[in-house]
């Protein structure tokens, strides 16, 4: 990971302190951070990234213990948290009594997804300001997730205060977000958590969400470039751009691959910041949409089909 500048961590918590936003990098994707017990300052996240109020945000812990002190966390929600944290797995778990983190947070639910990630530098800045941090993907709402700083620079621009630099996401998917309620685990939305490692975890399947939003990543159409997107493409056609994974041949000057050995890790990494550049050739040589390879659903893939489909899908 990045190497802590003291300096930047105390300059981005005195941001925070006060009311401000900071893009921070995590392991999955640059988060657009405030305090979240801070109800302007959680208000300001949604005006920054247009993002409508009924989208629930996660909040970031520093250790189990401080989401103890906002969330009601049963044996199983412990089990998951001491096999995936730090990690992009978010947790939907019950708000507890007296809790005061926003309830802009929860998008009026009784409930509050929450995360520990994995970043030394998302670590660094929890801990000092010793609060959770609400941090929705720091770019604006409905577009392609940021996974470098020029990233965030490029869609909020002057709307977020201070861009903590981390370098690339090395995950480069949003976390796996799932429900726990009982004993019960059900998938809310994939990530970089693959289902069968929950499954494994738990010793039983996990079931899938349908219905209304619980969780941030579940409006049907997200992480949108302005070129249209054809999935499962086994041919570059004429005006188009194209994203290839594995071997591909006869593709044109427009084309990158998001991964040539067929590694879905490396696929998953590459996803957001491919899919920006290929919107920019698409611009650039005049070409109305971008054609996808098709991916293997196996480990991460089910979280890359989940976002190339919302990407796909007509904007709401």
């Amino acid at each position: 990971m990045t190497t802590l500048d003291h300096k930047d961590i105390n300059d981005a918590a005195r941001i925070i302190r006060e009311g401000g936003l900071v893009a921070m990098p995590t392991e999955t994707v640059y988060g657009l951070a405030a305090d979240a017990t801070n109800d302007k300052a959680v208000a300001r996240i949604f005006e920054a990234k247009g993002r409508p109020q009924f989208n629930p945000l996660i909040i970031h812990v520093a250790s189990p213990d401080m989401a103890k002190r906002y969330v009601e966390v049963s044996p199983l929600a412990e089990r998951l948290m001491k096999d995936f944290w730090p990690g992009p797995l978010t947790m939907v778990l019950p708000r507890k009594e007296g809790s005061d983190v926003s309830l802009l947070v929860s998008a009026g639910l009784d409930t509050i997804a929450v995360r520990m990630p994995g970043h030394d530098l998302a670590q660094a800045l929890i801990q000092a300001v010793d609060c959770p941090l609400a941090a929705p993907s720091a770019n604006r709402s409905g577009t392609i997730s940021p996974t470098r700083p020029d990233h965030v620079k490029e869609s909020l621009g002057e709307r977020v205060d201070m861009i903590l630099d981390g370098g690339p996401c090395p995950v480069g998917v949003e976390s796996t977000i799932v429900k726990v309620a009982g004993d019960t685990v059900t998938l809310l939305r994939p990530g970089g958590i693959p289902r069968d490692a929950i499954e494994r975890a738990t010793g039983k399947p996990i079931s899938s969400a349908h219905g209304k939003i619980e969780a941030p990543g579940m409006m049907t159409s997200h992480y949108a470039p302005d070129a249209k997107i054809r999935l499962n493409a086994h041919e570059q056609r004429e005006g188009e751009a194209f994203l290839g994974f594995g071997e591909v041949e006869g593709a044109g000057p427009a084309a990158l691959n998001l991964s040539k050995s067929g590694d879905i890790a490396e696929a998953a990494a590459n996803l957001f910041a491919h899919l920006r550049a290929a919107d920019r050739m698409a611009a650039r040589h005049g070409l109305t949409a971008i054609a996808v390879a098709p991916i293997p659903m196996e480990g991460l893939g089910e979280a890359v089909n989940d976002r190339l489909a919302r990407a796909a899908a007509p904007r709401e």
